[in-house]
């Protein structure tokens, strides 16, 4: 029986007999030092880990069954989330020894899968598309593979994928100055279990460059289900910030903090003086403090944190048990654990952001640096 023969199924159906397997081994180095003790899936978003949002819209589309397929800090996630019951999910981990890429990865977790279709994510990706039309796509088509693809202003940074007029994947295309399409991978894909069964065992493989070109060669069945959803992968400072900031705007979606949109999110053991201002989607995490008149622009506050008077952030992410001093000037600036930077500080990242590593102390009037000097 094909998948086709499920074209009256519910999407709720469709999605309790689909696993959901999430790719969680990447070590972030893009996001020092705020990875150098957390995995970049489990860092704070919006007031909750990474991860915590996919599950959330993973549970929300009726799939319940989950494996993470978990590398760097492994523990950290089963200490987390446990056997995901506290979230509705039944979630297993398998742990990857040495780097399988992304598909090797996906082969890895496959004596895992308890169904005939696996819908997997990039745990990198913050999205927005409807997951049950992606399955639903699938299914229709009675496709080996489906792969989410996004239509983009500029798809010159991206590889492209065209499909044709029924939605079939024709070619997978590396960077180039004139793409034919404005269509690119999205990094989610549903695959038919037999497909994964058939990416080779024990060694590195990319599913982009090896697996799907492949599946195209000997005829498989591979489709596109293409829209303009949110999308935005977190990978380096300026997009964590701008993807933390829109769930907390809404304009990025999660079942997690549905109603509670605005300029900033605070929690509600975080202390904010008066004549603090905090906007563009500003989050501040449990017990942090924010000194009379300082000014919080599209940052990440995390726990414990002390921003003292008249300090002003623009598009910084500071992590937890940092201190910054009263009117130091902080812009495009990632704060490690425990640091220090001192009264009257100047700190102007630019577009490669400024870095202070975990635990190192400024002093105050210690640092004027700009990134344009």
């Amino acid at each position: 029986m094909t998948d086709r023969s499920s074209g009256a199924v519910s999407a709720g159906d469709l999605a309790a007999s689909t696993d959901a397997v999430i790719l969680v081994g990447g070590k972030g180095t893009r996001l020092r030092p705020l990875t150098t003790s957390v995995p970049k899936p489990m860092l704070p978003v919006a007031g909750y880990p990474f991860l915590q949002h996919l599950l959330a819209r993973i549970r929300e589309a009726g799939m319940t069954h989950v494996v993470m397929g978990t590398s760097y800090r492994a523990e950290v996630f089963e200490e987390y989330f446990g056997d995901g019951s506290d979230l509705g999910l039944d979630i297993e981990y398998v742990v990857e020894k040495d780097p399988l890429g992304t598909g090797g990865g996906i082969r890895n977790v496959c004596d895992r899968l308890r169904h005939d279709r696996a819908m997997v994510f990039n745990g990198d990706v913050l999205g927005g598309t409807d997951l049950g039309a992606v399955l639903r796509t699938h299914v229709d088509n009675d496709a080996d593979v489906t792969l989410h693809l996004l239509r983009v202003a500029d798809p010159r940074a991206f590889g492209c994928v065209p499909t044709d007029s029924e939605g079939r994947v024709t070619e997978f295309l590396e960077k180039t100055e004139d793409p034919p399409t404005d269509q690119i991978n999205a990094g989610c894909y549903v695959f038919r279990r037999s497909i994964i069964e058939g990416i080779p065992e024990g060694r590195p493989v990319s599913v982009e460059r090896e697996v799907f070109p492949a599946l195209l060669e000997r005829g498989a069945r591979v489709y596109g289900h293409v829209d303009q959803a949110y999308w935005r992968d977190l990978g380096t400072p300026s997009d964590f910030i701008r993807g933390s900031s829109d769930l907390v705007r809404g304009i990025a979606p999660s079942p997690l903090i549905e109603g509670r949109h605005g300029e900033a999110l605070v929690d509600p053991s975080a202390a904010v003086a008066g004549g603090a201002l905090l906007f563009g989607g500003t989050v501040v995490g449990r017990g942090a403090e924010i000194g009379a008149g300082a000014r919080v622009d599209t940052s990440v506050i995390l726990e414990g944190v002390v921003v003292e008077a008249g300090a002003t952030l623009e598009r910084c992410v500071i992590a937890a048990g940092a201190r910054i001093g009263a009117r130091a000037h902080l812009v495009d600036s990632v704060i490690g654990e425990g640091a220090v930077i001192g009264a009257r500080c100047e700190l102007v990242g630019g577009s490669g952001f400024a870095r202070v590593w975990p635990g190192v102390q400024i002093p105050d009037g210690g640092l004027r640096f700009s990134s344009d000097i």
